[in-house]
């Protein structure tokens, strides 16, 4: 039996690294077999080493809305490489990105530049617990912030992929001052604040959840989280990593007019490479030091490569019609694999919000983690391994969003739907 070259490389690189990968859903174990190790991406499909090509609906997990290799991004790299990688000192390019960032989001008056999401949700919540010299945090089942040791209590993404209940290692007095309560339930919310309102430092949420696959906010749910942390004097933090810039250009905050105190941001912002942010207020963010007594740094944050990258994705996002486009070809694909659906007769709910979309095989309708739980977890591994022979590329899990581009073709777009139906087919048969 003839072995590809990503079994080769997969095998090899098991001896090196922890399940033979650097994060716990690229290893395929939810949908069987080997990872893909990918080669090469330019606009919207990928190549994996033995050749093979894929349309690509993941986008490096969301931020790629300009496809792979865009040529303005890249063309910034080459030359800010040219001029260095890496200072460890102030530059002016990090004070462009932030000026674009504060100017399109509108609760953030000042930023400040990190690594990663996972960096600015612990910040953020530092800060949070820092200002209101209170220790609890909200958090809602379902809801991935990053590998923050208080933030993994019922989280989504790969731990709900991979099935793990609780991670060990984190600390008791962490978990317990972390509360977690439903997605999308308000009653629940408020019952909460009524006991311990006075006592909770923030409520830390994904706007749109998008770590249990897309799920929207029901109506009122956001305006309800403002409204109790207002009331009860706690700090509001949208983590919008994924939804910042995606959704809208101003992010989901934008799109259902709600201004939370803190924000973290991510990978759109670094238009593919590694970055992160968070920020708010100036009264609220003059707390964080050099300002302030609430400790923060980093010895590469505010990269200049990550911050080339970010000026450019920015630009190209704030062109006309960009969000029109990412609608249209978003709706044309959902309706498609809705009709594929109807046709073979498969039980699935479909959720989007823009140009992030997910097909849970359930009957039922998707609101909240255990809703999302409830989806035929089998059925999805044939589908995503039949739909990877079509020459369809999404995440390896029932878990996770799907993200167009706006250079995916409406012939794409067509070609996927042809290779969606013959996946279900494959899968259902």
């Amino acid at each position: 039996m003839n072995i590809t070259q990503s079994e080769r490389l997969f095998h090899k690189a098991c001896n090196v690294m922890p399940g033979g990968v650097n994060s716990p859903v690229r290893a395929f174990q939810s949908v069987g077999g080997n990872p893909l190790f990918l080669k090469k991406g330019y606009g919207s499909r990928v190549w994996d080493v033995d050749e093979n090509e894929y349309i690509d609906y993941v986008g490096s997990w969301g931020p790629l809305i300009f496809g792979h290799a865009h040529s303005q991004i890249v063309d910034a790299l080459k030359r800010q490489v040219g001029l260095g990688t890496s200072y460890g000192a102030p530059t002016e390019l990090e004070i462009e990105l932030a000026e674009q960032v504060v100017s399109l989001v509108p609760s953030l008056e000042v930023v400040r530049m990190v690594n990663s999401g996972t960096e600015a949700v612990m910040s953020a919540i530092r800060l949070a617990r820092g200002v209101t010299s209170r220790d609890i945090i909200v958090k809602f089942e379902g809801c991935y912030h990053g590998h923050v040791d208080s933030m993994l209590v019922k989280a989504g993404s790969g731990l709900a992929s991979l099935g793990i209940p609780e991670c060990p290692g984190i600390v008791e007095d962490l978990a317990k001052n972390t509360l977690t309560l439903p997605f999308n339930n308000v009653k629940k919310l408020r019952e909460l604040f009524d006991v311990e309102g006075d006592n909770i430092a923030g409520i830390i949420v994904e706007p749109i959840g998008g770590n249990m696959g897309v799920v929207p906010p029901k109506s009122g749910f956001l305006e309800a989280l403002r409204e109790v942390t207002k009331k009860t004097g706690s700090i509001l933090i949208f983590d919008e990593v994924m939804t910042g810039f995606r959704v809208a250009l101003g992010g989901a905050q934008s799109l259902y007019n709600i201004s939370p105190d803190l924000t973290c941001l991510g990978k759109v912002i670094g238009g593919g490479l590694p970055v992160g942010a968070y920020g708010g207020s100036k009264q609220l963010m003059d707390n964080i030091s050099p300002m302030g007594s609430i400790y923060q740094a980093g010895t590469l944050s505010g990269n200049p490569l990550a911050m080339t990258a970010g000026i450019e994705m920015l630009k190209l996002l704030s062109a006309p019609s960009v969000y029109d486009n990412l609608e249209y070809k978003s709706e044309k694909l959902c309706a498609g694999y809705k009709l594929n659906v109807e046709k073979l007769g498969i039980s699935a709910c479909f959720n989007r919000v823009g140009s992030m979309f997910s097909m849970f095989f359930t009957d039922q309708d998707v609101v909240d983690f255990e809703s999302a739980k409830s989806s035929n977890t089998k059925f999805f591994q044939s589908y995503f391994n039949a739909l990877l022979e079509e020459g369809v590329y999404i995440a390896p899990s029932q878990f996770e969003a799907g993200f167009m581009s706006a250079v995916h073709t409406n012939e794409e777009i067509e070609q996927t739907i042809d290779a969606n139906y013959k996946a279900l087919q494959k899968a259902y048969s």
